[in-house]
């Protein structure tokens, strides 16, 4: 069974919802869940959670009637309610809970070092939650807290987080998230938005008699006159603009190489996948709308292809974020692939990939009139990986194979074909830095 808290209360079992006793009931259940597991709810704890207002002289008699018939059609399930001095406490067996998902993901959050897996831990975190639940204030609290850390990282990245908008007009006491919001809305041109947001906090924080803060009152002053200190941070050099997206020039020659030139520079680790991922100063794939894009910039994918895979990653969050760290594991894979020709365990890696990625090929004419091996739309979001897992075998199959250097360069390491035999550096030199 699956208890759903973080919004409205749901109970499900293989997929099918699942009648758990009448409202109160409910709420009384929803008050032992939402603690973290192994805590004991005491009795007036749960009186108040059940009648939040003007409870009957009989209700503590009348909660110890509700946890019986809980216990009684929950029991099937493997979930128990166990009796623990003046209150309850109940231990869910199988069964999983959404808030006992989000905690776990949210201190996970909290303890990654790497930017890209504490973002993608967030938004996963995030992703539980499908309504609001004023009735806990620590878990909103913890849930605003990790959606404002959450911004911070995504507009540091390059990345705005205007989708937090429905948020920060739910909670507009929150100030911090509500700057946030304004500066991503500003940065996506949304400037009427933006100051709708900061029109909406100061009618909620007027009513509690109190009115905005000197930075948001600046930070709207700054919206209004379209001030370019709020612009996205400063371009990456080397980068090309490519729907919305910062991308790598192309110096590489083909899509397996470009694959791995989505880093920016390394420093002088000359090897990703001894690199520290996620860095997004060098991180070029800074999320799945990135991937996307690139697949489109380098043909692996059809316009039309790269729109709808857009409008997936927007539906499922969570699963976008996981094809994208799939997407860096196979890259840092490829390139020690293809730079150490001993790499058994690389090598494997790219074949096991592009195996996957021949069972959803198909064989079409392209653009130019030649046939090409193009991944069928029907692989979803791991589209992209699967093209460039299937163009990496291509180049491994091909003579040129032999011809791929890395560039030598200091704070580079970008690979391109020399197939002449007599350049030494990527194109022009062009050696990214971090």
């Amino acid at each position: 069974m699956d208890f759903r808290l973080l919004g409205e209360f749901e109970a499900v079992h293989e997929s099918r919802p699942v009648g758990v006793g009448r409202r109160q009931e409910r709420q009384a259940l929803a008050a032992l869940l939402i603690v973290p597991p192994g805590q004991a709810v005491s009795t007036d704890r749960l009186v108040d959670a059940v009648w939040p207002e003007n409870p009957p002289r009989t209700a503590r008699a009348t909660l110890h009637t509700y946890v019986a018939r809980l216990r009684q059609a929950l029991e099937p399930y493997g979930v128990r309610i166990v009796h623990v001095g003046d209150g309850y406490r109940i231990d869910p067996g199988p069964a999983t809970v959404d808030a006992y998902r989000f905690r776990d993901l949210a201190a996970a959050a909290e303890a990654a070092t790497d930017p890209a897996q504490r973002a993608r831990l967030a938004a996963a975190a995030l992703a539980l939650w499908h309504g609001d639940l004023p009735a806990d204030e620590e878990l909103t609290s913890l849930r605003l807290t990790l959606a404002e850390r959450y911004a911070r990282q995504r507009l540091d990245a390059g990345d705005p987080a205007a989708d937090l908008l429905p948020l920060a007009r739910a909670y507009p006491v929150r100030e911090r998230l509500a700057a946030l919001v304004m500066t991503a809305l500003h940065r996506e041109g949304r400037r009427a938005d933006a100051l709708a947001l900061f029109s909406r906090v100061a009618g909620a924080l007027a009513e509690l008699g109190g009115e905005p803060g000197p930075e948001l009152g600046q930070l709207r002053d700054r919206v209004a006159r379209a001030d370019p200190v709020l612009d996205r941070p400063p371009a990456p050099g080397y980068a090309v603009r490519v729907g919305d997206e910062w991308l790598p020039w192309l110096t590489g020659g083909h899509p397996a190489l470009e694959f791995c030139n989505t880093y920016a520079g390394w420093g002088a680790q000359r090897r990703p996948r001894r690199a520290p991922f996620g860095g997004f100063r060098s991180e070029w794939l800074r999320s799945y709308r990135t991937l996307a894009v690139w697949a489109g910039h380098v043909d692996l994918a059809d316009g039309w292809v790269v729109t709808r895979l857009l409008t997936a990653a927007r539906r499922d969050p969570v699963a976008a974020a996981d094809v994208l760290a799939e997407a860096r594991e196979l890259r840092a894979q490829m390139y020690a692939c293809l730079t150490d020709d001993r790499d058994a365990a690389a090598f494997k890696a790219v074949a096991d990939a592009a195996e996957s990625a021949g069972r959803s090929a198909t064989f079409a004419r392209g653009s130019d009139g030649l046939g090409c091996w193009r991944i069928s739309p029907s692989a979803g979001l791991r589209l992209p990986v699967r093209a460039a897992a299937l163009a990496a075998a291509q180049l491994l199959a091909d003579p040129r194979r032999f011809t791929v250097r890395a560039c030598p360069g200091e704070q580079c390491g970008w690979l391109f074909l020399d197939e002449q035999g007599r350049r030494r550096w990527c194109s022009v030199g062009t050696c990214g830095r971090p």
